[in-house]
Order: structure tokens, then C-alpha cells, then sequence
């Protein structure tokens, strides 16, 4: 019998007791009633949606600023809080959880996309016990559940308030962290070193792209908009999102066509796919994919990340928050796009703000060069070695990683799988 399971024994031989969220604290909202100008030269800093997404422990690391006014009532975060994402594009991605483990000795305010929760009694709780266990399996499913839409899954507070969650004696929670600190750690550590491998290609491979890509006033070169070299898909449909809603019904099951999301492009479809049925894929038949299309981010953190559709065996539809871009040459495009001359571009027409997105009218007016089809291929062939260089590296380092993560995740399911009290 391990330490854990004797300290179980000792403290709780009948079980741990679980409790409903709504019954031993309260959930707040983010920041409200702000403008985008609000965003643009702000006094006190506020949590993006990122970083809640991101980080199961609050990124203390903040450089984003919202204005507040002298005596504006709004939240602020404390020591102890637990911050929860409020949408997405899947009910999966709701709920993603950030605690803030650490004292908070300024003003931190939450995007209004995020809501947080903060504990009647936070003794009950160590902090990194709660930063582990809202990211467990069994309490992601609870929290899928709590979401509910269309085109995008938005959170209910009551049925998150119904959410339970084991109260294993401090004792016990406080070796658990120990353990699962240590795995986190090592991860931590080893990607580290192999990010610094994977950094030194990346570098490599982007000098020779911004080298190749400085274009503009080349002669040869003519420059262009967007708009008149390209077909731009800007909405998933024409017609209203509310037609959308009438036509389009997602399933979690395999059905006709895959709903590509740019998720999906940034995990190689590895994740948990959405699909539609025929009639969606019909009505959406303005943006069905076919393999080699640029698809850019057009909303959140990632606005303006670009991709390229991969070749698949199954009927593929963009999802919406995405543009589907098609050009003469699709692979220089989407090198450029990846450029810092693309990147630059696309800057100028985001709209700031806590969800920041492209300005939908700018894009096709875009600026982007036109050499002829035989310097685009050659600066295809020779980018397109040195990202397959890349993208060897990258495919054999994260397998180290994941064999590290898949060890975490089998103790953090183990150790924070509990027996539950009966009364």
C-alpha cells in the first residue's frame, strides 16, 4: 500500500465527500461594458482568453492593458480563484480551467470572455490540488456538459453550478500535488531542451523565408490586392448565421463531411473531430475543402495564423471564426501569409480588443506581391525543404513529450480518482 492510500485509509476509509460548485462558492463575470477603445491604451492589466486556456496555473507574466476608470466597478481576481473559459468553438473547450495559485498583489481584471469562481471557504482547498484536478477527465466531461450552441458553445452557469468535486482531506491533496508537481516539472523541463533544438531550424527556415519574401519594389514584382488575385470565402455560408443554424447540425460521430477548424489545423486533426450530414455539406458548398487551401484564424488569440488544408480521404467544410483563401499558387501564398511581410499586413486590419478579429471589409484590399509563376516556384521549392526540415524535427521531439504527458496524466487520472462517500 502506497503512502497515498494509507493516508486514504487513515483519513477517509469510508470515502471523500463531493460537493456541488454552486454550494460552496460563487461564480463572477469578466469585464464588462468595455470598447474596443478601451483596449488600446489601457492603465491596469487584464487575463486574456489565452492565458486561461492555456495555463492550468494563472501566466503571472500580464502585458495586457484595459482602461478603468477611477471608481469603475468591476471584478478583480484574488489568490485562490479559479477562472474558467466562457466559449468556444466546441463544447469540449469550454470550461478550460486556470487557478490562480499564487498572490495576487495588483489589479488583475478577466476578459469578458471568461468567468471566474472564488471559494466560499479556500482553506478547504490546496490551490495546485485545484489546478490539477479541474483538468482530469472526469471533470472536463462534467463541464462539456454545461455547454450548449451552434456555431459557437457558450457556458450555462446554473448547470456549472451543479459541477462537483471531490474534498479530500488537505493532507491528502497536499501529497498529491508532490507527485503530480514533479511530472509537470520534468515535462516542463524537458521541453525546454527540445524546443531549443526545435528553435534553432525555425530560425533558420524563417531567415531564408523573409529573405526570399522581400518582394515588394523587386522588379518583375507587381503588387496587388488581395481581392484581385485571390477568392476570398470570408463567411462559412452567405446568407445569415441564423440560416446556418437552420442547416447546419453538428454530431460528435462520424457522419458525411468533417467541420475543419482551425484547432484542428493547429493538432493535425488529432483531437476530437465535429461533423456534419450531406445537407450541411451541401449548404456550405462555398466552403468545402478540398486539400491545399490557405485557411487564416480570423478571431481570438490566434487571429491571423495561418494554415494550409492538408489532403484528406474525407468530404471536408471550413467551420466559422476562418477564411478560406484560394490563389494561383496556394503553397508561395501561404508562405507569405506566414511572412512577417503577410503577418504586418494582416496586422493593420484587426480590430483590438478582448476577442480581437479581422476587420472583414480591409482584408481583400491587402497589399500582397505577384512575381512571376516561375520565381514563385522557385521560392516554394527551396522554402518547402527547409519547413520540411522543420517539421521532421518537430514530429520526433513531441513524441518524447506526449510519452512524458501520457505518464502525468495516467497518475493525475489515478491519484485524483476518489471513492465517493455515501451519507
Amino acid at each position: 500500500m502506497n503512502e497515498i492510500e494509507k493516508l486514504i485509509q487513515e483519513l477517509c476509509p469510508d470515502g471523500v465527500e463531493y460537493r456541488r460548485l454552486g454550494e460552496i462558492g460563487t461564480f463572477y463575470g469578466g469585464l464588462s461594458g468595455k470598447s474596443k477603445k478601451d483596449f488600446e491604451d489601457g492603465n491596469a492589466k487584464f487575463i486574456t482568453y489565452l492565458n486561461v486556456y492555456s495555463n492550468p496555473s494563472l501566466d503571472f507574466n500580464i502585458k495586457e492593458r484595459v482602461k478603468i476608470l477611477e471608481g469603475e466597478k468591476q471584478n478583480t481576481v484574488q489568490k485562490g480563484d479559479i477562472l474558467f473559459t466562457g466559449s468556444s468553438e466546441t463544447p469540449d473547450e469550454c470550461g478550460m480551467s486556470s487557478v490562480v495559485t499564487k498572490d495576487v498583489t495588483e489589479d488583475f481584471y478577466l476578459n469578458s470572455f471568461c468567468f471566474g469562481f472564488r471559494l466560499d471557504v479556500p482553506e478547504m482547498f490546496n490551490y495546485d490540488f485545484l489546478k490539477h484536478y479541474f483538468r482530469t477527465h472526469s471533470a472536463r466531461n462534467q463541464i462539456a456538459k454545461t455547454a450548449s450552441g451552434v456555431t459557437r458553445f457558450n457556458v450555462s452557469k446554473a448547470k456549472f453550478a451543479k459541477v462537483e468535486i471531490p474534498l479530500p482531506p488537505i493532507t491528502i491533496q497536499e501529497k498529491i500535488v508532490e507527485i503530480l508537481d514533479k511530472f509537470t516539472s520534468l515535462e516542463v523541463e524537458l521541453e525546454q531542451q527540445l524546443e531549443a533544438e526545435l528553435e534553432a531550424r525555425r530560425k533558420q527556415y524563417e531567415y531564408y523565408r523573409e529573405k526570399l519574401l522581400d518582394l515588394e519594389g523587386k522588379e518583375g514584382v507587381e503588387m496587388k490586392t488581395l481581392g484581385e488575385v485571390c477568392e476570398v470565402t470570408d463567411y462559412v455560408a452567405s446568407g445569415s448565421f441564423a440560416s446556418l443554424r437552420d442547416n447546419v447540425h453538428y454530431y460528435q460521430e462520424p457522419n458525411y463531411a468533417v467541420l475543419v477548424r482551425t484547432v484542428d489545423l493547429s493538432q493535425n486533426f488529432e483531437g476530437d473531430k465535429i461533423y456534419i450530414d450531406e445537407k450541411a455539406y451541401n449548404f456550405l458548398s462555398k466552403s468545402n475543402l478540398f486539400g491545399g487551401e490557405i485557411i487564416i484564424n480570423n478571431i481570438g488569440a490566434g487571429v491571423g495564423k495561418t494554415f494550409k488544408c492538408p489532403y484528406r480521404k474525407e468530404k471536408m467544410s471550413l467551420a466559422p471564426n476562418a477564411i478560406l483563401v484560394k490563389t494561383p499558387n496556394n503553397d508561395f501564398y501561404y508562405h507569405w501569409f506566414n511572412s512577417k511581410f503577410g503577418q504586418n499586413a494582416m496586422k493593420k486590419i484587426i480590430t483590438p480588443g478582448a476577442l480581437p478579429k479581422f476587420n472583414k471589409t480591409g482584408f481583400k484590399s491587402l497589399s500582397i506581391p505577384l512575381p512571376p509563376l516561375s520565381e514563385q516556384r522557385r521560392i516554394v521549392a527551396i522554402l518547402d525543404r527547409f519547413e520540411a526540415l522543420t517539421n521532421d524535427l518537430q514530429a520526433g521531439l513531441p513524441a518524447e513529450i506526449a510519452a512524458r504527458r501520457q505518464q502525468y496524466e495516467y497518475y493525475r487520472e489515478k491519484l485524483l480518482t476518489f471513492k465517493r462517500k455515501t451519507v
